[in-house]
């Protein structure tokens, strides 16, 4: 449940108190960052972490998504400025950009988030957390030579990511560093400790005070332990209220007569939406709340902010993973979290400035690292690995992506594969093909996908072509909302034309009557006939049989024609197959085995007894009929047998004069003794084997009390089987009279 519908308690304001805290101390320094990395006025950056604190957190619908300068903006940001020549008119770029968002939203074009994947979306996850793990490692050994916002991999140092590495090395700072280390130990401990965990203090807060603290201790053991200026937060300090005015910029109006200045305003709006889509898609996926932020408001939030930032002077906003992430893991309830730090944010630039300035950048690095591990954890990958190549894949190409180039470049190299394996997927697949098989023989049949077009030609002549000569293959359309023009015609070729030549037989079932020219029409047997069952013997039959029984335990059951089959029956009895099954068995065989109406005979009874007038509808089948194959199935969870075993329970028990005899022949089948486990499970084991007892004895009374179908099995034209049909899984069991399975190969659906 989303904290929108549930009331706010003091809890939930102790939570966001302490989460804004956390979030405020991790997002000045890199709102200071951003603003260096754009060359831009560093106050702008102060600017927009207000704004997207305050104003976006009190618009937005998102709980847990924390708005502010972006690293993924940087480049354009500098680009922009550059290009429309002073930071004033790229303030009204800003403004013109928040416009344009809100028009997006307003438009509900919140939807572009719904086309990213998955997988991109966790790769961007995993991807910021590598970023975090490899960029804060130099900053917390104290190689801060370029600015701890800093996310892309070319670094405004000229170092790479890898390359920092290396020269963080050789430019330890001790003092730095075990502020750093000491900062990732207390972090686990707390995390680890029962005692620490529950502390209503969050431990990234100890981790700043600590931090300081020991800062304060290492100023007077020389340069190699005390922390100077550069290894600190740097954040513009005002000497009097003039000066903390005059930081402020606004837009230059003058320039709304430049078209240049539009462009800026497209550009920075465009990225900016999708950042914060993707952002607040992913940010989603890691609240423990599984809360869903509305898009289309989003939009507006953003806007809204971007507009009020260039009107102050600030750089444009988006949502930030980074800070989201930390407000998460910081434990926050409620987007007030946001608010509280936006409002951090403006307390401390006005009033405590010098004490932000002894904050050690190797403990807000620390908690950084943190972050990146839970957000690239190895159970991620693991996950993502296990999935398969085709979310793999994406997915790995995403993080490698993002980490050696910036955030969006990455997202959209991840977008580009995944959308190359939807195309090859729907390129090799954009139907479900599955060979049946039928009394008259194989049937291709090609489930269409819902859309198909000029890319599916290919693997529907693939398909087509794949079917032997003499063969049937089946369209089936009944699923798919639009067929390209030229795939019409390809059907239409298959059908007028190829088919003919290979001797295939072509049929279409289900194609919309704008497809007029593809009609209905069955072109095979969909039920046994004579010609058909002639050729067919005892074993072929068990074998279509147990075809059927896989496609119904996979849910693949064949497109069954039931007025041509009941019509056929009608018109004379030509069984495959004749059952003795048990009347609670539920589910009738001709739905167990897939075949059509009157390809099997079926006597139900209880306990699946061998009466005489069972044995006289098996000799009417296999004799006068001519079925070639003697099915008794018995079945999980049979009542009749427990009743046999246990007894009857009920009133009326004693009235039923001939129930006892019926249970009478069951208890014939029974070893001794009879008496079921009291455990669960041992008695169901128990009273399972007993059924399939009673199916292989009335087998045996089947064989001794009829001559005739003990002959025809003699001589090979009948086959006796039994069956034991498992409810759970959907599955029969196959056996002969002396209780040894019988195995039968069956066919399994193949993709074209």
């Amino acid at each position: 449940m989303s904290s929108q519908s549930r009331s706010y308690d003091a809890r939930d304001l102790t939570a966001d108190l302490l989460a804004g805290l956390v979030v405020f101390l991790v997002a000045l320094p890199l709102c200071l960052g951003v603003a260096l990395a754009s060359d831009a006025p560093l106050f702008s950056g102060i600017v927009a972490g207000i704004v997207g604190g305050i104003v976006v957190g009190l618009l937005s619908g998102s709980q847990t998504s924390v708005s502010g300068p972006a690293a993924g903006l940087t480049a354009i940001v500098a680009a922009q400025i550059h290009a429309l020549g002073s930071f004033e008119a790229f303030l009204a770029a800003v403004v013109l950009a928040g416009i344009l968002q809100i028009v997006l939203g307003v438009a509900r074009a919140g939807f572009i988030a719904a086309f990213f994947p998955s997988s991109v979306i966790k790769g961007l996850l995993a991807a910021i957390g590598v970023i975090l793990i490899l960029k804060q490692i130099p900053h917390m050994v104290g190689h801060d030579s370029d600015s701890i916002a800093d996310m892309d991999f070319t670094q405004m140092d000229g170092d790479t990511t890898f390359s920092a590495l290396l020269s963080a090395i050789f430019d330890v700072h001790y003092g730095a560093a075990i502020v750093g280390f000491g900062s990732i130990l207390l972090l686990v401990l707390w995390d680890e400790i029962a005692v620490l965990k529950k502390s209503p203090v969050p431990a990234p807060l100890v981790v700043v005070a600590a931090g300081i603290a020991a800062a304060k201790v290492f100023e007077g053991m020389g340069p190699d332990f005390a922390i100077g200026a550069s290894h600190l937060v740097q954040v513009p300090v005002a000497a009097n209220p003039a000066e903390m005015v005059s930081f402020f910029q606004f837009p230059d109006w003058s320039v709304l007569t430049r078209p240049a200045v539009y462009g800026a305003a497209f550009t920075i709006a465009i990225v900016a939406t999708l950042e914060t889509l993707l952002n607040v898609e992913a940010v989603d996926k890691i609240d423990p709340e599984n809360r869903q932020t509305p898009q289309n408001r989003e939009l507006v939030a953003q806007g809204a902010g971007n507009v009020v930032s260039g009107l102050l002077g600030g750089l444009p906003m988006t949502s930030v993973i980074v800070r989201s992430s930390v407000n998460i893991s910081a434990g926050n309830r409620t987007k007030a979290s946001t608010v509280v730090h936006g409002l951090l944010i403006l307390i401390s630039v006005v009033f405590a400035a010098d004490l932000l300035n002894s904050i050690p950048l190797s403990c807000l690095a620390a908690i950084l690292f943190m972050t990146g591990l839970k957000l690239a954890s190895p159970s991620l990958f693991k996950a993502m690995w296990r999935a398969g190549k085709f979310t793999f894949l994406p997915f790995i190409v995403t993080v490698v992506a993002i980490v050696v180039t910036d955030l969006l470049t990455g997202i959209l190299v991840g977008l580009a594969v995944s959308l190359t394996f939807i195309l090859y997927s729907n390129f090799q697949r954009p139907l479900r093909p599955v060979i049946e098989k039928r009394p008259g023989g194989d049937v291709l049949c090609i489930q269409l996908a819902n859309q198909v077009s000029f890319l599916n030609r290919a693997a529907l002549a693939n398909a087509f072509y794949s079917v032997p000569k003499g063969g049937y293959v089946l369209f089936d359309a009944r699923r798919t909302e639009y067929i390209d023009p030229d795939i019409v015609d390809l059907l239409m070729d298959f059908r007028d034309r190829d088919g003919p030549a290979r001797g295939v037989s072509v049929s279409f079932l289900g194609f919309k009557e704008h497809y007029e020219r593809l009609p209905d029409v069955i072109r095979f047997v969909d039920h046994s006939t004579e010609s058909a069952r002639s050729e067919l013997s005892p074993r072929d039959v068990l074998r279509l049989l147990a075809d059927g029984n896989e496609r119904f335990r996979r849910g693949t059951t064949a497109d069954r024609h039931l007025a041509q089959s009941m019509g056929a029956a009608m018109q004379g009895s030509v069984p495959l197959a004749v059952t003795l099954s048990c009347s609670d068995s539920r589910v009738p065989v001709e739905t167990i085995f897939d075949v059509s109406a009157g390809d099997i005979f079926s006597t139900r009874i209880a306990g699946s007894v061998a009466t005489r007038e069972a044995i006289a509808g098996i000799e009417y089948a296999c004799v006068c009929s001519g079925a070639k194959l003697v099915l008794v199935m018995a079945h999980r969870g049979c009542a009749a047998v427990g009743a046999a075993a246990e007894g009857v329970e009920g009133a009326e028990a004693h009235t039923c004069t001939h129930l006892e005899g019926l249970l009478g022949e069951i208890r014939r089948a029974f070893p001794e003794p009879i008496a079921p486990p009291s455990d669960p499970a041992a008695r169901e084991a128990y009273l399972d084997s007993l059924a399939t007892e009673v199916a292989r004895k009335n087998m045996c009374a089947i064989l001794d009390a009829s001559d005739a179908i003990a002959r025809l099995v003699r001589e090979g034209e009948v086959q006796i089987v039994g069956g034991f049909y498992d409810a759970d899984e959907g599955s029969v069991r196959f056996f002969d009279v002396d209780g040894r399975p019988v195995e039968v190969d069956v066919a399994t659906p193949s993709a074209a």
